[in-house]
């Protein structure tokens, strides 16, 4: 394995790390040696530090320009010839070389989720729908009885699954379309992070054991929308492997995992979610989501007196964006707030703390008051560098803006 090295001006991607890093991601995928995808998870790594624009590869870098999003995103590209797992330097975990595992073989998988027919390009709206106390609610109990069966064996873990099973159909139920806009998200993330786990563990019950503690985690983020299906979908992945040998050669970008589990179990009929909430301590539950959803209104007022009631700059979207799933809030009727939004497009570059995407994702919205200078136009803190080419205009209220591209004078 060669490592191809751009040295750091102040050490942020360190070298000999980087070759330790590379050495572990390769003895991780050896070892899974293709067995789970009938491929291999090795292939081209970069490690990227957007400060400095310091890198290191496990292959030869090719030519032209990076793209973009090195140093600002956990993701996979096509650059060159061949597709990349791409990595933030400061969020690889320097102290845990089992969580540092899983984050390369999860981008690892991603690699090469198009060959396998599984990558979902266009999803079907945001799940805003797992931010209202009721979706939160159902999701919860059932993340407690996935953890539960995991935990067991036999007929307790049948038992688990059955009520795990029930909490999501309830949740299902009560929400128009939330099926389908969960779907996508675990055969996106869930199968990334049930690579994950399973290509690090050494043994099966290390991976439930791994997939428990991720169940316990996720409850305590502070939003469900974007990371729900890392942890139900690699749950759900054990349960198959389980149960239904040979699952992976069938699945396909439709497939719904929890509905491959439910075929699993005779004569599945969901029982009474409401009686069965008790058992998993549904009553504090609910009262923890009742306080929350307190807070959570007063968020929203306070986000919509900035993004929607006071003056605003709107740009197109961009390419490449990267932010934070911590803070993510949707804005019922208007988008969802992303938090440390980083993206450029054929406008420029935006770097924002906040920034509010509409439904169809097609513009941004951020807060005034602004300052304009030269190419630059900046709020409290966000910042938008735009090209030759682009201009700022008046918005369609007083004191808006948006950013458009100039129509050439005619001859």
């Amino acid at each position: 394995m060669a490592l191809l090295l751009v040295l750091p001006a102040q050490g942020q991607v360190e070298p000999a790390l980087a070759e330790q890093y590379f050495t572990e991601a390769s003895e991780f995928c050896t070892r899974e040696g293709g067995k789970l995808w009938d491929r291999s998870l090795c292939g081209p790594m970069v490690f990227a530090d957007a400060t400095t624009g310091t890198l290191a590869a496990n292959r030869s870098i090719p030519d032209g320009d990076r793209p973009r999003v090195l140093g600002y995103a956990n993701t996979a590209l096509r650059w060159g010839d061949e597709r990349w797992s791409t990595f933030v330097w400061k969020m690889i975990p320097a102290d845990d070389a089992a969580a540092r595992g899983r984050l390369m073989m999860h981008e690892l998988f991603h690699r090469i989720q198009p060959e396998l027919g599984l990558l979902v390009t266009q999803l079907p709206g945001e799940n805003d729908h797992l931010d209202e106390p009721r979706g939160r609610f159902w999701l919860q109990l059932e993340f407690r009885a996935l953890a539960s069966a995991l935990e067991a064996s036999g007929p307790r873990r049948d038992e688990a699954i059955h009520h795990a099973l029930t909490f999501r159909t309830a949740r299902r139920a009560e929400f128009d379309g939330a099926a389908a806009r969960e779907q996508p998200s675990e055969i996106n993330e869930g199968l990334a992070q049930f690579t994950a786990v399973v290509a690090v563990a050494a043994t099966r019950r290390e991976a439930e054991q791994t997939a428990v503690r991720e169940l316990h985690a996720a409850a305590e983020k502070e939003s469900f929308v974007r990371t729900f299906a890392y942890s139900t979908g690699t749950a759900y992945g054990l349960f198959l492997d389980e149960r239904v040998p040979g699952w992976r050669t069938s699945l396909t970008a439709t497939s719904d995992l929890g509905e491959l589990v439910r075929r699993s179990l005779p004569e599945f009929v969901p029982d009474d979610a409401d009686r069965l909430a008790p058992l998993y301590d549904g009553a504090a539950l609910w009262a923890s989501e009742v306080e929350r959803e307190r807070e959570r209104q007063a968020t929203i007022r306070d986000l919509r007196a900035r993004f929607v009631e006071g003056p605003v700059l709107v740009i197109p979207r961009g390419r490449g964006a990267s932010f934070i799933t911590t803070g993510v809030t949707p804005l019922p009727g208007v988008g969802t707030i992303y938090p440390s939004y980083r993206v450029e497009g054929p406008w420029g570059r935006l770097e924002a703390e906040q920034v509010l995407v509409a439904p169809d994702g097609q513009t941004l919205t951020l807060p005034g008051p602004f300052e304009i200078e030269a190419r630059r136009i900046a709020g409290a803190d966000w910042s938008v560098q735009f090209e030759i080419g682009w201009e700022i205009e008046a918005g369609p209220r007083v004191g808006d803006f948006r950013l458009t591209a100039r129509t050439p004078a005619l001859p």
